[in-house]
């Protein structure tokens, strides 16, 4: 059922939100030259995907997790898409395409040997990637591996369609703060 709820609100919002995406892809070619931001995560089974969001920091900034990422390389309009969570709209791609759900763990990167053991144990990868959940709106983040294993496999283990709801409307209203790049507020 989730299934059919993330494909038909990915292909709705991809409909509706064009003319803005197009917007913030256009501005994203006058701040970066590169308006998306492209990069293998591990997926369900720990099977690769590509995820696909607006960049938001420069094209030569080093491939590490956002907490590790040096927050003089996020962009002045990086740092809006990032406030709004506009960032984050082009993933909606991936969900559309089942690489992702609406509500999951965030997909991590391959170099994150002690989440990615942490989740593995846990069982965590058993289940899509997700754009949000319990974690990201208790804002943990990937700088805590332990407690955000635990945390996504508490989720997924009550995951009802009740809750999917919930946490995406407690995202869209604004609760959680997203990825943040260390010395961020």
């Amino acid at each position: 059922m989730r299934r059919l709820f993330d494909f038909l609100f990915s292909v709705a919002g991809l409909l509706i939100i064009w003319p803005v995406g197009l917007v913030l892809y256009i501005i994203g070619l006058f701040d970066t030259g590169s308006p998306f931001f492209i990069q293998e995560r591990v997926g369900k089974n720990q099977k690769p995907f590509r995820l696909v969001k607006f960049r938001t920091m420069r094209k030569d900034t080093k491939s590490v997790a956002s907490h590790l990422a040096d927050p003089s390389a996020i962009t002045k309009f990086g740092h809006f898409l990032r406030k709004t969570k506009l960032d984050e709209l082009p993933q909606l791609i991936n969900v559309a395409k089942g690489d992702m759900s609406f509500v999951g763990p965030r997909p991590n990167l391959y170099n994150q040997t002690e989440l990615i053991a942490e989740r593995d144990k846990l069982g965590v990868y058993n289940h899509l990637p997700g754009i949000t959940g319990l974690a990201q709106i208790n804002e943990i983040d990937m700088s805590t591996p332990v407690l955000l294993a635990e945390t996504d496999a508490q989720m997924m283990e009550g995951l009802t369609l009740r809750r999917y709801f919930y946490y995406i409307f407690a995202t869209v209203l604004g609760k959680g703060q997203g990825d943040r790049v260390k010395g961020e507020g």
